[in-house]
C-alpha cells in the first residue's frame, strides 16, 4: 500500500510542477512543510505516515491551479474552504 500512496504523491507533485514550475525543495516546503520531502521519497528505506500523505494530497487539493488536470487514479478529497 506504502507503494501506491508514494506513486500517488509522486504523480501529484509532478503535475503540480510541471503546472506552476517549481522545484521539489519549494513543493516540499509548501505541501509537507519540509523541503527535501519529495527527494527523500525516492530513497530506500524512507517513510512517511499515512496522516502525512492525507495531509499532502489535501493541499494538493485545496492548492491544485484550477486549469490543471488531477492525475488519474488518484483519489482527490473534496476541497477544503479557505478561510
Amino acid at each position: 500500500m506504502e507503494d501506491q500512496l508514494r506513486r500517488n504523491l509522486n504523480r501529484c507533485a509532478a503535475a503540480f510542477r510541471r503546472e506552476r514550475d517549481i522545484g521539489s525543495a519549494t513543493l516540499g516546503r509548501l505541501a509537507a512543510g519540509d523541503w527535501r520531502f519529495f527527494d527523500r521519497l525516492g530513497e530506500e528505506g524512507k517513510t512517511f505516515t499515512a496522516r502525512k500523505y492525507d495531509e499532502i494530497i489535501q493541499w494538493f487539493s485545496d492548492n491544485w491551479p484550477a486549469n490543471a488536470v488531477w492525475p488519474d487514479g488518484v483519489a482527490r478529497p473534496k476541497q477544503v474552504a479557505s478561510s
